[in-house]
Formats: structure tokens, sequence, C-alpha cells
């Protein structure tokens, strides 16, 4: 969170607001295409971690036979995939390939331009130290990638789903805090108006939150395939409450182990934010808001039925990849949605 002293439509800070939001398009473009990573299974084609030697692709035939004779010795291949030719392997390489990629052109997009503002004194100092730490995040962020991929190269390939979970989580917290900061460049706060006291602001800001953790829900439901079972809507195969839901022992394994349980929680949340939305947008629209909070409350209400929609979708044609996908940039955009109207009724 940050107040600042600047408006960010001067011009000292115009220039950090369009590379902070541009950050964020880069954000958001790698949580999709890190989604089509994992839907088309290429996540496991690279088998090691070269922050720098890896920024270059293969170049010759000796370079690609190099690089298929390590995935040919990894269990995915042996299990998942054997037999497969050089050509589809290629096919899966460069999804993954692709997604550190972009990653490190977005480490190198916000580290250059961070420098530059700050010696030019377009950052004060407590803006430039919270800039800092979303670079650190990034960092971290690499490497927790790296570590999800090294969960599935062992006997049984598949990444883990926590591991997963929190690879997305953190590359979203990235995304909300440099569009949270963006939005405080642009609108610094001001004095409280009627809105306040209609008690919106605090549900406000409780739906980026309940976005967030449906993601992770989300992620979750993806890292153990629960999307390929029960699907059908909105009942789960003929039942609202599925007989499975605590078929695990201890009961708490259920809730991030057992397909039934974990796809149930997804579809709850679903649930409440459509519920918590419509009562927001009702009531900010039955106030005295300015005209910017009613345009972000009813374009998060949009975007939740988008989103609702390619979740259904999804789940009743068993995940085909341009669905999953859209449906995981969906949630960006619900998320984004979430912030901005949060950030609106923070000053209205």
């Amino acid at each position: 969170m940050i107040n600042s002293e600047f408006d960010g439509r001067d011009g000292r800070r115009r220039g950090v607001v369009i590379w902070l939001l541009l950050c964020c398009a880069l954000v958001a473009a790698i949580v999709v295409v890190g989604g089509a990573t994992r839907l088309t299974r290429s996540g496991l084609s690279i088998v090691e971690w070269r922050p720098l030697t890896g920024v270059l692709p293969p170049l010759t035939a000796a370079d690609w036979q190099v690089l298929f004779d390590q995935y040919r010795a990894t269990p995915e291949y042996r299990l998942v995939n054997k037999g497969m030719s050089l050509d589809a392997f290629k096919s899966i390489f460069w999804w993954e390939y692709g997604h550190r990629l972009l990653g490190r052109l977005i480490g190198v997009f916000f580290f250059i331009p961070l420098i530059w503002f700050w010696v030019r004194g377009r950052l004060d100092r407590r803006l430039g130290l919270r800039l800092l730490g979303v670079f650190i995040l990034g960092g971290l962020q690499g490497a927790l990638g790296w570590y999800m991929v090294q969960s599935g190269l062992v006997d049984d390939p598949k990444v883990s789903h926590l591991r997963l979970a929190a690879h997305l989580g953190l590359a979203l917290l990235i995304f909300w805090s440099m569009l949270w900061i963006a939005l405080g460049l642009l609108f610094p706060s001001q004095p409280g108006t009627p809105a306040t006291r209609y008690g919106v602001r605090s549900v406000a800001w409780m739906l980026p939150v309940l976005v967030f953790i449906m993601a992770l829900s989300g992620a979750l439901v993806a890292g153990i395939r629960a999307g390929y079972a029960y699907n059908t809507f909105p009942l789960m195969n003929g039942h609202w409450i599925p007989l499975e839901l605590f078929s695990i022992e201890p009961w708490w394994r259920n809730f991030f182990y057992n397909m039934a349980t974990v796809q149930f929680d997804h579809r709850l949340l679903a649930y409440l934010l459509i519920i918590v939305t419509g009562w927001l947008w009702w009531r900010v629209l039955a106030s005295e808001t300015s005209r910017r909070a009613r345009y972000s409350v009813t374009g998060l209400a949009l975007a939740l039925v988008l989103q609702f929609g390619l979740g259904i979708a999804t789940l009743l044609n068993q995940v085909p990849v341009l669905l999953g996908v859209l449906h995981q940039g969906g949630a960006v955009l619900v998320l984004t949605a979430a912030i901005v109207t949060a950030h609106t009724l923070r000053r209205d």
C-alpha cells in the first residue's frame, strides 16, 4: 500500500505509472503462458535451471539432441511420453522455454527502469524501496518455479500441486503489488465520501482476497487434475454435495488431495464471490459514489460473470487447452477488477 505526495498524472510520475502498468501486463501474460505450459504438459521438458546461459534456445541439431536426450532420461518420458519424437518434443519445449524467457524479460524490464527512475530522482526513498521489494519477490518467483519443476523430475512425474499453487500465488501477489502502487500514484488518497458510511469499503477490501484464494484453489484443481472429474454442472455427478467429500483420512487431507473436495471448494468460492460482488454492486449503485466507483464495480461484476461462464464451459468440456487458458487469464482479469474496485472505494 502506498500513499504518495505526488499525483501520478504529473510529468514526473507519468512514466513510472506507465512502466508499472506495462509490467502488470507482462505478469498477466506470463500467468496465461504458464497455464498453457501446464495444460500442454510442457513444464518438465527442460530439466535444468540455467538463469543466464538458458536464455539462448537450441541453435543446432546437436543442441536439440542434447536436450532431447536429457528429457528421455526423465521419468515423464519413460512413463508418459515414451516413444515421443524429436518434433513432438520441440512442441512442448517451446512452451516451457517461452515461459522461462518471458520471466527473464520481465526481470530485465522491471530492474533497468527501476534503477533509471531512481537515479533520475523520480522515486522517493519509500517508493523506491517498495519497488525494490517487488523485484526481490520476482527473483524468489524464479527460484520457486524451479523448485516446482524439481518436484516433477522424480519417479512420479507430476509437479507438486502445492508448489504449483504457491508459484501462481506469488505471481499474483507481484501483480497485485505493482498494480496497487500504480493506482496509488494515479489516484492519491483523499478524504472519504458517503460511500464509506454504507460499509462497502470493508467488503471491497475483502474481494481481492477472495479472488486470490479462489485462484489458489483453482491451482489445486489443476494440480490434481480435478477438472477432469465431476464434469457436470450445477450438480457433481448427480449430487449437490459429492459423497466422496471426506473419503481420505485424516480429514484435513481432503482439502488438498481429494478431487471431489478440491473441486467442491472451488465451486463454493465462486458462488460466494458472486453473492458478495452482487451485494457490493447493488450497494454502490444505490449510494452516493463517484462515477469511477460505479464503473469499477460494474466492471468487476461483468468480469466475474464472464469468468464464471468460462469455468463452467471448461468443466463441461473436460478442460480443453484453449478454454483452460482463457479461464486462467480470466482469473487475472477478475483480480484486476477487484483490486481497482478496492482502491477506488478506499478513496471514495
